[in-house]
């Protein structure tokens, strides 16, 4: 009798050691899949910037109303728009603040040549409009006359910008350059170049991505973005590949976490833009892809 009892003790305790076993097994093995899951799918950046969707990318035959489109957007998710132009901006205003979006900048040009300069007729009459509101005139600087990147229309544009910037900031409105491919401010040194050469406190630059890679290399980026920080007022995205394309941000070959990685490494949390121009289609669809890209990379989005 004692005999068997001590033998079917010991086979408990060969049992329990089979299981402890194969808890521990198990264990390492969720482990290991866990490990696998988030090597496979990198944490977020926990980006603090704001996110708003360029106008290029809000209109289609369903969203040609201010309404229409301030609906969209704060149901995606978006901190607000980047508009352009000066047409029905009070009913604009009006949409966005019921939905507590935010107009973040009025794209507009200003053209540069050597017997004057010229901007939009609506431009003045706007601009207390957006006192108090932190909006900023996104200036794409074209000429009939010089060539991109060329210096000698340095002085003409820092004369008008210098008169414009204080017309600006009675409104408290600042004013940010936008370097565009093929026109006179094109590249993002020009925008440094000339708002250093401007000098006000309300004037900066922009650094526009698809603009950049169509003039620049990747390569380069950490140097031109280090330059343009102490004048960097707005960023803009999209989709793209190394070459300049514009897509929906999902639809990316570019290196967008190392592009976005190196902006929070600089310190750069001012707002970032996306750009849609051209892509076409349901800008619902568009919005949504990107919004989840976006989350993607950035993490929990700013709005709820």
């Amino acid at each position: 009798m004692g005999s068997a009892r001590l033998a079917q003790e010991a086979r408990e305790r060969e049992m329990d050691s089979v299981l402890g076993i194969g808890m521990l097994a198990l264990l390492a093995a969720g482990l290991m899949a866990s490990s696998a899951s988030e090597e496979g799918t990198p944490a977020s950046l926990g980006l603090p910037n704001a996110f708003f969707a360029m106008d290029t990318g809000t209109k289609d035959t369903a969203h040609q109303t201010a309404e229409a489109q301030a609906e969209m957007l704060a149901e995606l998710g978006y901190d607000g728009i980047g508009y352009t132009g000066f047409a029905n901006l009070p009913e604009l205003l009006r949409q966005l603040d019921a939905r507590d979006l935010r107009l973040f900048n009025i794209y507009t040009a200003l053209r540069v040549n050597p017997d004057g300069s010229s901007y939009d007729e609506g431009l003045e009459p706007a601009l207390p409009l957006f006192d108090g509101r932190d909006v900023v005139l996104w200036l794409t600087l074209t000429s009939d006359h010089w060539e991109p990147s060329d210096t000698a229309g340095d002085e003409q544009a820092v004369e008008v910008l210098r008169a414009l910037a204080g017309k600006a900031a009675s409104a408290g409105v600042r004013i940010a350059l936008y370097p565009h491919v093929n026109s006179w401010l094109e590249r993002v040194e020009d925008g440094v170049r000339v708002a250093e050469k401007v000098a006000r406190e309300n004037v900066g630059t922009s650094f526009n991505l698809y603009h950049w890679l169509r003039t620049d290399d990747p390569v380069n980026l950490r140097a031109v973005m280090t330059k343009a920080m102490p004048h960097l007022y707005f960023v803009t995205i999209n989709g793209t590949n190394n070459e300049g394309s514009i897509e929906t941000l999902d639809r990316c070959s570019f290196d967008m976490r190392g592009f976005l990685a190196t902006l929070k490494d600089l310190g750069y949390d001012g707002p970032i833009g996306l750009q849609g121009y051209g892509i076409g289609g349901d800008v619902h669809a568009n919005l949504a892809r990107s919004m989840g890209a976006w989350r993607t990379l950035a993490g929990a989005p700013r709005r709820p």
